[in-house]
């Protein structure tokens, strides 16, 4: 166990994008945003990957992701299933999305057995936020009933899409560094020049795009697992929506702060995030990381040098 595990999150449906945008090719040799991402966890020090997918996604996803991984690192496979609910709940009618970021990371549960970072497996991150968080990791209290963590904090006009709307966790950051408050954002976009936010896309109102944000880059423990396991029947007895109501990380993470039981540091990155949320994004994607290679940031062939 010489380092942090590294969750990647990739059971999402890529609903926006319209397919499993997490096996688009984006590299000038075919590789995905994801293989950026393991490349740089690797050279941080992270010694073991979990990837939590849809189960029916796997056999893909060994074929286009998995088993390079597999032959460089500990690699296990997690997966987030719409059934795997609390005792005495079951799966309303009409649900096929999944139950959210903060299920997404209780459905590893059985094999995070160390600190982990959590992602998105469409993200791209950039190298300074996995070493920030792999050496935060590496000296965080992971004794029983302690509960810390660590979260990249992006700046939001750093963070945006030119061709539609993004979700993001809004921060509130204490000035000696600690998280303080995050909430989810269902839809930030650039709106008549300025940036906004709106829980519903119909009503809106004006963020400044200095805002921290959460990108989802999360620095967790272990310990971690039975508050979400406790608190997950809590959000199914109560969400409004039982179709679509999600469970979302930032929101469980908040909920501790505000009680006391919780703390985040808050780890600044002045890094451009760039992802893959709609099909349009994925130009402006691949030259932007042609122009990492060309400046020498990444090797032409990223596996072949790794």
């Amino acid at each position: 166990m010489s380092g942090p595990a590294l969750l990647v999150m990739a059971g999402g449906l890529g609903s926006r994008f319209g397919g499993l945008k997490q096996v688009e090719p984006v590299g000038p040799s075919g590789e995905l945003v994801i293989d950026y991402s393991i490349h740089d966890a690797l050279q941080a020090g992270f010694s073991k990957v979990i990837f939590l997918i849809r189960e029916e996604m796997l056999a893909l996803f060994r074929e286009r992701v998995g088993r390079r991984v597999e032959a460089r690192v500990d690699t296990v496979y997690a997966f987030q299933r719409l059934e795997d609910l609390p005792a005495g709940f079951s799966l309303p009618e009409g649900r096929t999305k999944p139950w959210g970021t903060a299920h997404a990371v209780l459905s590893c549960r059985a094999v995070a057995d160390r600190p982990f970072a959590a992602i998105n497996a469409d993200d791209f991150y950039g190298r300074e936020a996995f070493d920030l968080l792999a050496r935060y990791l590496a000296n965080l209290n992971d004794a029983p009933g302690s509960l810390q963590g660590c979260m990249a904090g992006y700046v939001l006009g750093n963070t945006l899409s030119e061709y539609g709307s993004v979700a993001r966790g809004v921060c509130a950051v204490s000035p000696q560094g600690w998280l303080q408050d995050v909430h989810e954002h269902l839809h930030i976009e650039r709106r008549d020049g300025q940036v906004q936010t709106s829980q519903d896309a119909q009503a809106w109102s004006a963020l400044d795009e200095r805002t921290i944000v959460s990108m989802n880059m999360w620095g967790l423990t272990p310990n971690l697992f039975t508050e979400l396991s406790e608190r997950f029947p809590a959000f199914l007895r109560s969400m409004p929506n039982p179709v679509k109501s999600e469970f979302f990380l930032p929101n469980v993470v908040g909920a501790l702060i505000h009680e006391g039981r919780m703390q985040v540091r808050v780890l600044p990155t002045a890094a451009h995030w760039f992802g893959v949320t709609y099909p349009a994004d994925l130009p402006r994607v691949r030259e932007s990381i042609a122009g990492l290679v060309r400046a020498g940031d990444y090797p032409a062939r990223l596996w072949q040098e790794a």
